[in-house]
């Protein structure tokens, strides 16, 4: 176990939004691949892959594993906030919504700003 603590960065919402806009939604794929490596650094689940996951939803049906691998990942995290196939379906009906849920709880046990 690595002898310091993981750092999990505090990002506010309404500015999480606005960036996604102004950048047409590449920020939502950086924040994708940063908050899963937080969570895998969290973890030390180092067999998770968010560079991996992140390539995977440039390919036809392949976001669909990576956003599931993400829910793994975070169901692993979170000990019992969300089950891994409730944040997936949550996912696949409205995104927007499992953004919330993760950027909320990721703030609550932020390390830095």
């Amino acid at each position: 176990m690595p002898s310091m603590m993981p750092r999990i960065k505090f990002r506010s919402l309404p500015l999480q939004v606005l960036l996604f806009i102004v950048t047409f939604g590449i920020y939502g794929l950086y924040w994708f691949y940063v908050t899963a490596v937080e969570m895998r650094d969290a973890t030390g689940d180092h067999d998770s892959s968010p560079g991996l996951w992140l390539v995977l939803m440039f390919i036809p049906f392949g976001s669909l594993f990576a956003t599931y691998f993400y829910s793994a990942l975070y169901e692993k995290w979170s000990n019992d906030s969300f089950n891994r196939w409730l944040l997936w379906v949550i996912w696949i009906i409205f995104s927007p919504a499992v953004w919330f849920i993760v950027q909320s709880e990721l703030n609550k046990r932020s390390t830095y700003h």
